[in-house]
């Protein structure tokens, strides 16, 4: 069965394999079999180009010693590729129904990530957020579209709610467009009163009608994402080590950080897919708590990336940083991971204080690891894989006991 509902019958005349145009109506959500879409999959995909693009200036801010400057930025610029991801997500598990309009106004959103992915070296290196906010303008005019013509098939509440989403979005990016005329030390402080408003609307667009989004859907969709992440972390992290090895020779110093970042990618994604989380989203509440939280699971996620590209270059003496600095640039994104993974996903799965401590207290043996110098990486993704064996080990003891 595919992910679209059954369509109604063609009308004459209506081109083969290709769904006509029809209302935008809610889907249910006790669907059975309700899977992502090769569009969504393609939505996604297009989006990893912008974290790519966030990644490498991350690196280039901290190789050069400006981390600060250069972790607001990230945050800044990931939130606002997160959000339009997470707009389309939750709308698209509601009302996707896969016609023609809705296939050419999602294609449009891709459209505007790419734009806003062109600009994101422009907004690290000058601050100059022109063509970032262009791309997020197109995206949000889609994604408004969207909601007024789900608005136009409704009734009632649901169609309050609809017009809510559509006229919260629009204001909001009348905020975002102010960012440009602005003056520079002004512009962090509004942001982060736009990212509040931004994550208000869905809380009061909702208050009165709670659209149909797909539990199972919406847990597949952000683990899809999670997936083309650390796909991302890995390749980022492979290059760097090519590049090291080719242009250094530098086996010897770069086999520890390569083993040790693979470890920890591999922990991660072991550690998110070892439990079901949508048996956990059983209401709005709980279902935007966890999608919330999961903008420092993305962030860090990709973050993990950017430091060990970081690592590899001070390893070979490309970066001008400290090699505390640059264990650091892994570990704590790794641990931030392990701490929100746990906070949001696996400790509704935990039994007893020594389960639940796994995972909190890898993450505090991860930063301590940062002070090990150039065996950090590597202890670091030994901790990350101790925590899985544990993880792993208690589980079967507690399965064992129940039987």
């Amino acid at each position: 069965m595919t992910s679209s509902p059954t369509p109604p019958p063609k009308p004459p005349g209506a081109p083969a394999g290709r769904p006509p145009l029809r209302r935008l109506t809610a889907r249910g959500r006790q669907e059975a079999h309700r899977v992502a879409s090769p569009l969504e999959l393609f939505f996604d995909l297009c989006f990893v180009v912008a974290i790519a693009q966030a990644g490498v200036q991350l690196v280039h801010a901290v190789a050069e010693g400006h981390a600060g400057q250069g972790i607001l930025d990230y945050a800044m610029i990931f939130f606002a590729i997160w959000w339009a991801w997470m707009n389309f997500t939750w709308f698209a598990s509601a009302y996707d129904n896969d016609d023609v309009l809705y296939r050419v106004v999602t294609l449009v959103q891709i459209a505007g990530v790419l734009v806003l992915a062109a600009g994101i070296s422009q907004a690290f290196t000058d601050h100059d957020y022109l063509v970032v906010v262009l791309g997020y303008l197109i995206m949000r005019l889609a994604m408004s579209a969207q909601w007024l013509r789900a608005a136009r098939s409704a009734e009632g509440t649901e169609r309050t709610t609809a017009l809510r989403y559509a006229g919260g979005v629009l204001l909001c990016q009348v905020g975002w467009t102010g960012l440009l005329f602005l003056p520079e030390s002004a512009r962090p402080w509004t942001f982060l009163v736009m990212a509040v408003l931004e994550m208000c609307v869905p809380l009061y667009a909702e208050k009165d009608f709670s659209t149909s989004w797909h539990p199972h859907h919406i847990s597949e969709r952000y683990g899809l994402f999670t997936i083309i992440v650390l796909g991302e972390t890995i390749a980022a992290a492979t290059v760097a080590v090519k590049t090291g090895v080719d242009d250094n020779d530098a086996l010897g110093e770069l086999l520890p950080i390569a083993a040790g970042g693979l470890l920890i990618i591999f922990a991660a994604w072991w550690i998110y897919f070892v439990v079901p989380i949508h048996g956990h989203l059983r209401s709005s509440r709980d279902a935007f708590l966890w999608g919330y939280g999961h903008y420092l699971v993305f962030a860090s996620a990709a973050a993990i990336g950017a430091g060990l590209e970081v690592a590899v270059e001070q390893a070979v003496d490309k970066a001008h940083i400290s090699t505390l600095a640059a264990s650091s640039a892994v570990t704590l994104p790794t641990a931030l991971y392990l701490l929100t993974v746990w906070a949001l996903h696996s400790r509704h799965f935990k039994v007893g204080p020594a389960q639940q401590l796994v995972l909190p207290t890898a993450a505090l043996l991860v930063i301590c690891c940062t002070f090990l110098g150039d065996w950090s990486v590597l202890a670091a993704g030994l901790v990350s894989a101790a925590a899985v064996t544990a993880g792993e080990t208690l589980s079967s003891r507690m399965a064992g006991r129940a039987d």
